[in-house]
């Protein structure tokens, strides 16, 4: 779209939201909202575009821009994008993959934690969580120890070997951050910041209350949040 067709719609756009607004004081804020509610009833997510995608069947791609599942994708893709850059601020580090740090992140933040609270809070599998513990026992950035009250159960605790080391890494983790936010200004942060926040709160409840054992339980939630 061109430049000066764009400006012609934003006019138009105006006029219509100040024939709604008869002889009231305008305001930004107030048309912010007219405006986001506008796009929000006319919008078309086919029209989005991935230069990943070909020209060949449109009945998939249609519903790949579906809204829901078109972001869902680009979280995909964001995620993948920071597991790069994650892998290249861990180089030289024992630390293999970003669950490798942020384990060791939270447990900075605690005296020790039961192996499977800091699996469950690292959001892992068992299996995956357990040899992710194991690499940083290996390399002497945590310690393992029977808990006082049941044997059966262990406790983990990060030693000063892995306090120094992440502080180190925190360097490198903290160009990756900026990295990630990309081109956003600063006002475009906050507001992803929040909507992901919005996100992870949903996600964390789910993931805590294991509500998802089944394609059946995928279905009812989706249902539920359609």
């Amino acid at each position: 779209m061109k430049s000066y067709e764009l400006a012609h719609q934003m006019l138009n756009l105006i006029e219509e939201f100040e024939n709604q607004n008869p002889g009231k004081d305008l305001s930004l804020q107030n048309f912010a909202g007219f405006f986001l509610n506008h796009v929000t009833e006319s919008v078309k997510p086919i029209d989005s575009s991935d230069v990943r995608f070909g020209d060949q069947e449109p009945e998939a791609q249609q519903l790949a821009f579906q809204i829901d599942n078109a972001i869902g994708r680009l979280v995909v893709y964001m995620s993948r994008y920071a597991k790069f850059y994650i892998k290249k601020a861990l180089d030289k580090t024992p630390l293999q993959t970003a669950e490798d740090f942020t384990c060791l992140a939270i447990l900075l933040t605690h005296d020790n934690l039961l192996k499977g609270e800091l699996i469950s809070r690292n959001i892992q599998e068992k299996t995956s969580g357990t040899e992710v513990i194991r690499r940083l026992i290996a390399a002497e950035l945590v310690d393992q120890t029977d808990d006082e009250n049941d044997k059966r159960s262990k406790r983990i605790t990060i030693t000063q070997k892995g306090r120094e080391l992440l502080y180190i890494v925190f360097n490198d983790m903290n160009n990756v951050g900026k990295i990630v936010t990309g081109n956003l200004n600063m006002h475009e942060k906050l507001t992803l910041q929040f909507l992901l926040q919005k996100l992870e709160d949903f996600h964390y409840d789910v993931y805590q209350n294991k509500n998802i054992h089944s394609k059946t339980d995928l279905r009812k939630l989706a249902e539920e949040n359609s």
